[in-house]
């Protein structure tokens, strides 16, 4: 009998929780996603067939062509050795393998949800999420979301059973109330090459954010373990540990100041849950109304009734974390071209930074 063993790791691809669940909320992380980490043992009387084929035949919801895709790029080894599609298997061989995790089980809905889509050609579509908007359904979340929106955008409804595998192929994803850019693959090939590339560091990702408290520097490095808060498993934490939690890397940089707030450019190298939200927090400045770390409280400025008054105004007027993931480059999977996309900040995070500049400038 064949031997199968499914392994996770928190790779940027697909957006599901260590346990292989839909996280809470429709998606509250940022950039959290997973490989399905595969073995296939060949058993001792197992007939000569080639490895796309015995593949196939041994997972459920796979087509060949997407194992074919996986082959090409190189997801596939064999003994160790990487192989391609024509490769015989043999009695004893240990088939080794990712593949991007796929959503199952959940039926996707078309919804005519308005999008702000950036570019879309045959392979990728880029779409800047607007804050409040779910990514994927789940959890009380099963319309309205992103998805919904893109299948109706692509023309496809996907049932539970459903073996058209191709309506919203999301490389990464942004937290609810995080607004920005995310890249979608519409097709097998581009979604593993585009998966690579987050695997790899090579995406350019830059975020606007503004923060509690006057940063000391005006560009700095986070390099910081992030591992789930045991004592509240919706939070984060950065561990010193270095057993405990992932690696994650966040580059910062002041684009403005404001006393009691600044706004930073948050340059990700890698795609951890929460990264940003928790390493800012980590060094001591929250993002500005971000509930969950802390920064929906004063956290610095005046004892005076009328300051106080100004932050609750400004928690109405950004009513969410003041985060928006306003850059993404990568190349293209097919034609192999650098593409970069910014987004324009949206209407309450400028609207946020420009009553703070009004504040700063009445307070002189």
């Amino acid at each position: 009998m064949t031997e199968f063993e499914l392994e996770y790791d928190e790779i940027p691809v697909g957006g599901i929780a260590e346990n292989g669940a839909i996280l809470e909320e429709g998606g509250d992380d940022e950039e959290q996603g997973m490989f399905e980490h595969f073995r296939l043992n060949v058993d001792k009387g197992q007939e000569p067939m080639r490895v796309d084929k015995y593949m196939s035949c041994h997972l459920e919801d796979t087509s060949r062509h997407r194992v074919q895709c996986a082959i090409k790029e190189q997801y596939v080894r064999v003994n160790d050795k990487i192989v391609k599609s024509n490769y015989i298997v043999r009695p004893g061989d240990v088939i080794r393998f990712v593949m991007p995790y796929r959503r199952r089980g959940l039926e996707i809905l078309p919804q005519e949800i308005p999008l702000d889509i950036v570019y879309e050609d045959d392979d990728v579509l880029l779409v800047n999420k607007a804050a409040g908007m779910v990514v994927h359904p789940g959890h009380g979340h099963f319309e309205g979301t992103l998805i919904n929106a893109l299948s109706y955008h692509l023309g496809i409804s996907q049932g539970p059973e459903a073996e058209d595998e191709r309506m919203g192929i999301l490389v990464h994803r942004i937290d609810k109330d995080t607004s920005g850019l995310l890249v979608v693959a519409k097709n097998d090939e581009a979604q593993l090459r585009l998966a690579r590339q987050f695997f790899e560091h090579s995406i350019e990702r830059r975020y606007v954010a503004v923060v509690w408290g006057n940063i000391k520097e005006d560009d700095g490095t986070i390099d910081g373990n992030i591992g789930r808060d045991p004592n509240d498993r919706l939070r984060f934490r950065v561990y010193d540990d270095p057993e405990k939690g992932k690696r994650a890397i966040t580059h910062y940089r002041v684009l403005q100041r404001f006393g009691f707030v600044t706004v930073v450019e948050c340059k990700l190298e890698t795609g951890r849950t929460h990264q940003i939200r928790v390493h800012m927090s980590h060094i001591g400045h929250p993002l500005f109304n971000d509930e969950r770390y802390g920064g929906s409280e004063i956290r610095q400025g005046t004892i005076y009734a009328k300051y106080k008054q100004f932050i609750e105004n400004c928690f109405k007027l950004c009513p969410r974390q003041a985060l928006h993931a306003k850059t993404l480059g990568f190349v293209h999977p097919s034609n192999g071209k650098w593409m970069q996309f910014d987004s324009e900040l949206p209407e309450d995070m400028a609207a946020l930074i420009e009553k703070w500049d009004s504040y700063v400038s009445s307070n002189l």
